[in-house]
């Protein structure tokens, strides 16, 4: 089951949402007559959902949301992790509401997700969910690996997690959870080759001997997890998700920036076990700021539907303006310039694309050089 969108109104820095009627979504050719609706929207497709923009536009945001709504559709779950949205955001807030929109504190705020039929929708206003009958037990198996590398943490972390206020979201919990449960009998021979690959790269295997966290090297060596390199220790987690059997078809991946702290030499090697999860049937989103990390997974697939980009960004004060005038909105009522966002299957349909201006911009230097 894949998820297909999302819609976001006043919760953090999303407020409204501009969409060109011809769908193309260009900086500063908005006019009137074009489409405006009241909160922030995304397509998805069912493989590769690559996430870019500048720092700031909410990318985490939308990953964390789509978790906590697929945490949310299991009719058995934990209670104290999924009572409030704001679990998955920090362990210090009390309420949900503190992740309205600064401007639009007063105003109805709300996410959903759907997967095309069904809905499930998490109101700020109220602090609770809507259409969740509707969605629990869809039962829609999910993995969130966060940038912080959590397994070198892994020791007593989870005993002194329900006994301390640790500074740990859910999401950094979860991730030390799904590692640390056991390996499952039977790998598919496809999964086999990725865990093969991993396995020549950290030149070993993982293993978890009394709450910590082992490479076991091909001599025999039992180094601690702490001691690896940083890009290796990604990889090592990603090895242990697949061997434990939570990568499976029908599961959804959520990873922020895969490329950080990783050699650009492995940038090739990660995609293609990203495009060998897709084809066994696993719905992929990723948040990056790595150009060549995005372009490797857009090479590299076998069709173009394989792999979608979104494309958040501010919009300019002049788009803003011209927006604002035609919906004849003025003074008080104007806020701080908002997030848009656009979606294609190739990187240079998307504009403005902050990524593509830096590598842009380091080009022009090295010409001038």
């Amino acid at each position: 089951m894949a998820i297909k969108s999302i819609h976001i109104l006043n919760v953090m820095v999303f407020q409204r949402q501009w969409h060109k009627n011809n769908g193309d979504c260009k900086e500063g050719e908005w006019k009137a007559g074009d489409s405006l609706s009241q909160e922030f929207q995304l397509g998805f497709g069912d493989g590769i959902n690559v996430l870019i923009g500048e720092n700031g536009v909410g990318k985490t945001t939308i990953l964390k949301m789509i978790y906590a709504a697929t945490q949310w559709s299991f009719e058995k779950t934990n209670p104290e992790k999924t009572k409030r949205l704001s679990d998955f955001f920090s362990n210090n807030l009390k309420d949900s509401r503190v992740l309205k929109n600064a401007n639009h504190e007063e105003d109805y705020c709300y996410y959903k997700v759907s997967d095309g039929t069904h809905v499930f929708e998490y109101s700020l206003s109220h602090d609770g969910n809507f259409n969740y009958d509707n969605w629990i037990g869809l039962d829609i198996p999910s993995i969130f690996i966060p940038t912080t590398e959590m397994l070198s943490h892994a020791k007593g972390f989870l005993a002194m997690n329900q006994k301390y206020n640790m500074p740990f979201d859910g999401t950094q919990v979860d991730i030390i959870v799904n590692a640390s449960l056991p390996e499952t009998r039977e790998i598919p021979d496809s999964c086999m080759n990725i865990l093969d690959e991993i396995s020549n790269v950290i030149d070993g295997t993982v293993i978890l001997d009394e709450d910590t966290f082992y490479v076991l090297k091909k001599d025999g060596r039992r180094i601690d997890f702490s001691l690896e390199a940083e890009g290796l220790r990604k990889l090592g987690l990603l090895w242990k998700l697949i061997r434990n059997g939570l990568l499976e078809k029908g599961s959804v991946l959520l990873w922020d920036e895969p490329e950080a702290n990783l050699n650009p030499e492995l940038y090739p090697l990660v995609a293609n076990i990203l495009l060998e999860l897709q084809k066994n049937g696993v719905q992929i989103f990723i948040a990056t700021h790595s150009y060549n990390f995005a372009k490797y997974l857009e090479i590299r697939r076998s069709k173009k539907e394989q792999v979608m980009f979104h494309n958040l960004y501010k919009g300019t004060e002049e788009l803003s303006e011209a927006i604002d005038k035609s919906l004849g909105i003025n003074g008080e009522d104007k806020g701080e310039a908002e997030v848009y966002g656009g979606s294609a299957y190739k990187m240079e349909d998307l504009r403005p694309n902050h990524i593509m201006m830096a590598d842009d911009r380091l080009l022009d230097e090295v010409y001038d050089m």
